[in-house]
């Protein structure tokens, strides 16, 4: 079984991975798509971006608690294919509402984390989850790291060139459409690989249509998923990490651009930079972290980390006066930039540490029943935060100052501290036995 588990695991990580290349694949060019289109203003781009998040708040419980009804495998193909459909749409697209269309199939098949998530849970032991959660969140920030890059390149007027040279005429190529099909076919590639390798996660029962009869509902799973001890904790502090968080990510580029007069380019290399560190943070830190401290003790720790990097963020400047001058060794080390890469050098750890933490909390406090739908409600409450956390934020970074919205952010991270603190006194479900139906050694 533990050959099984760790192929499961590391399919699924490529699974991930090739679904979020996708999805960063098209990052740069969506708001110049949006601005080609009449109409296609920066309001728009801010309702498009909360049609995706909505629709993965919506369809992110169901397709959690689908998993638990019919398996992990049937529904990550689904998503995934789902996905490919929503990245061709998009590259296809001629009018606005087209692109709606399609990011909004993309965020209702972009629910399928949870499904992974509770992949994870089925294949690795309680004292193990945290660590292999953790390299699913480096699937993430690998495919965010790797896919703006091959988006840019794609988006270059010789790569449009050449590509259209070689392919029908009948399919349009330009520096939009291009970027959108290399998303599809990194999905249809995961399809592949999920059909022919991923092995599911959950035997089936017995008596499959006696188990169908009796199970509860998907609204009843939902709802006994929240009434776990723990979870409805758990669950807003999902809400208030992915509310802060959200927000400053978006609010991060106008800040460096306003206050250090960065490039588009140079802001790029900052993401590049917080990417790196949340793939070690996720992928190697938390493992060996997880192995010496409980989960509440280490996202305690990940929360204090978060609101003190957010916190500090609007003060980058002042604090790199503390820094040296090394511009005698390059023009760019400035103390300014050195103290902006201090905070942001805490800040992906703090966040990457707090978020591998609570979803392994989540899992512990999940009978194995309930695993997906459990990951599905805490991934809706995120979904949903981001869909109000940004323009919330930009409201404020335009109303009140550039610093708002991470004093603001860090102030809400706050109350994640309590809530993780009282589930130090929240007594744990037992733990499944090896024999346990969907738990796999």
């Amino acid at each position: 079984m533990v050959d099984s588990s760790r192929r499961g695991l590391a399919i699924v990580f490529a699974v991930v991975f090739l679904d979020l290349l996708g999805f960063g694949i098209v990052i740069p060019i969506l708001p110049y798509y949006t601005r080609s289109f009449p109409g296609g203003t920066e309001f728009v781009i801010g309702l498009l971006a909360a049609s995706y998040s909505a629709m993965q708040f919506a369809f992110a419980p169901l397709l959690g608690s689908l998993s638990d009804r019919v398996g992990r495998r049937p529904v990550l193909i689904l998503s995934l294919c789902g996905s490919v459909l929503a990245w061709t749409v998009f590259g296809l697209a001629t009018a606005l509402w087209l692109l709606f269309a399609s990011r909004m199939l993309a965020g209702a098949m972009g629910g399928n984390i949870s499904t992974a998530q509770a992949y994870v849970a089925d294949v690795t032991p309680p004292e193990r989850r945290a660590a292999a959660l953790g390299f699913i969140g480096a699937a993430f920030g690998l495919g965010f790291i790797f896919g703006p890059g091959i988006g840019a390149v794609l988006s270059f007027d010789a790569t449009v060139a050449a590509v259209d040279s070689v392919v029908p005429a009948a399919v349009p190529i330009n520096r939009f459409s291009l970027p959108s099909f290399a998303a599809a076919a990194a999905s249809l590639c995961g399809v592949v690989v999920a059909s022919l390798f991923l092995p599911e996660s959950r035997a089936p029962s017995a008596d499959t249509d006696a188990a169908s009869a009796e199970r509860p509902s998907a609204i009843a799973q939902l709802r006994a998923a929240i009434a776990a001890p723990g979870l409805r904790e758990l669950l807003s502090a999902f809400f208030l990490v992915s509310f802060a968080f959200s927000g400053v990510q978006i609010m991060f580029v106008p800040y460096v651009a306003d206050v250090y007069g960065y490039t588009a380019a140079q802001s790029a290399l900052l993401l590049t930079y917080i990417g790196v560190l949340a793939v070690i943070t996720q992928g190697v830190l938390v493992g060996r972290l997880t192995a010496r401290y409980r989960p509440v003790t280490l996202s305690l720790a990940g929360t204090a980390l978060l609101v003190g990097s957010i916190g500090a963020l609007p003060f980058s400047r002042t604090l790199g006066l503390v820094f040296p001058n090394l511009t005698s060794l390059t023009p760019f080390l400035t103390p300014e930039l050195l103290g902006l890469l201090a905070i942001l050098t805490v800040l992906p750890v703090g966040n990457g540490i707090l978020s591998v933490t609570l979803t392994a909390l989540v899992s512990q406090r999940a009978s194995a029943e309930l695993q997906g739908s459990a990951f599905g409600v805490t991934q809706g409450a995120g979904s949903l935060a981001r869909t109000v956390g940004p323009p919330v934020m930009g409201g404020l970074y335009a109303a009140v100052g550039y610093w708002s919205p991470f004093v603001v952010g860090s102030l809400l991270l706050v109350p994640v501290a309590v809530l993780v603190a009282r589930l130090g006194t929240v007594e744990e479900p037992p733990t499944p036995r090896p024999t346990d139906p969907g738990h796999v050694r």
